[in-house]
C-alpha cells in the first residue's frame, strides 16, 4: 500500500485530475510540495511513492529533488535563507555578504545553527541581480524574497524570528517591511 496516497488521498486526486492521464508525470512538482509540508524536506520513502503514483521512475523523481533550490530531501532549519552568489550577485558583493552571514551565524553554507532554527544555503540566480546581495527565505508558509540586504539588516531579521518563536505573534513571526516580497510556495513554481 502506499501511505503517501493514503495520506493524501484527496488532495493527490486534485493535483492529478489537472492533468490528462497520459501526462501525469507533470504533477511531479505539486506532488513534491505536498509531501514536503509534511516535514520540511522530501524522504526517499516519499520519493518512491511518489514515482509508483506518476508511474516514473525513482531516479526521475530524485533528479527533480536535487535539480530544484525549493525542494529538499534532507531536514534543516525552519527557516532556509538561499543566498544567490550567481555572477551579477557576487559582482554586488553576494559571496561577501554570505560568507560574514556564515561567519555571525557560525555555520558554513548548507549547514543548520545549533538551535535547528536557520539553514544557510547558497544558491544561484533568483531573479533579482540588481538587488543583491539577495536571498530567498522558504518556510513552510512559503517564499520571502529580501533585496539589499547587509549583514546588519539579516542579523535584525533573523533576531525577529528568534524572538517569534520565543513568543509567537499574529503574523507567524514572518517580519513585515518594504524590501520584502512573499510568495506562496503552493501557488508558484517559478522563482519570480
Amino acid at each position: 500500500m502506499n501511505a503517501f496516497y493514503e495520506r493524501h488521498k484527496e488532495e493527490i486526486e486534485r493535483i492529478l485530475a489537472k492533468y490528462p492521464p497520459e501526462h501525469k508525470r507533470s504533477a511531479m512538482l505539486p506532488l513534491l510540495y505536498l509531501a514536503q509540508r509534511d516535514r520540511g524536506y522530501i524522504t526517499r520513502e516519499d520519493m518512491a511513492q511518489i514515482a509508483e503514483i506518476l508511474g516514473v521512475s525513482v531516479t526521475e523523481v530524485d533528479g527533480v529533488v536535487g535539480f530544484y533550490t525549493l525542494l529538499h530531501d534532507k531536514p534543516g532549519g525552519k527557516y532556509r535563507i538561499q543566498v544567490c552568489t550567481d555572477l551579477p550577485c557576487a559582482l554586488r558583493g553576494a559571496e561577501q555578504f554570505l560568507h560574514q552571514l556564515e561567519e555571525a551565524l557560525g555555520i558554513k553554507a548548507g549547514e543548520t545553527t545549533p538551535d535547528g532554527l536557520i539553514t544557510l544555503e547558497e544558491v544561484m540566480c533568483i531573479a533579482a541581480c540588481d538587488k543583491a546581495p539577495v536571498f530567498q527565505v522558504q518556510t513552510g508558509e512559503g517564499l520571502t524574497y529580501y533585496e539589499n540586504m547587509d549583514l546588519e539588516k539579516t542579523l535584525a531579521l533573523i533576531e525577529q524570528w528568534r524572538r517569534a518563536e520565543d513568543a509567537p505573534s499574529q503574523n507567524g513571526g514572518r517580519p513585515t517591511g518594504s524590501e520584502s516580497t512573499t510568495i506562496n510556495q503552493q501557488s508558484s513554481t517559478n522563482n519570480p
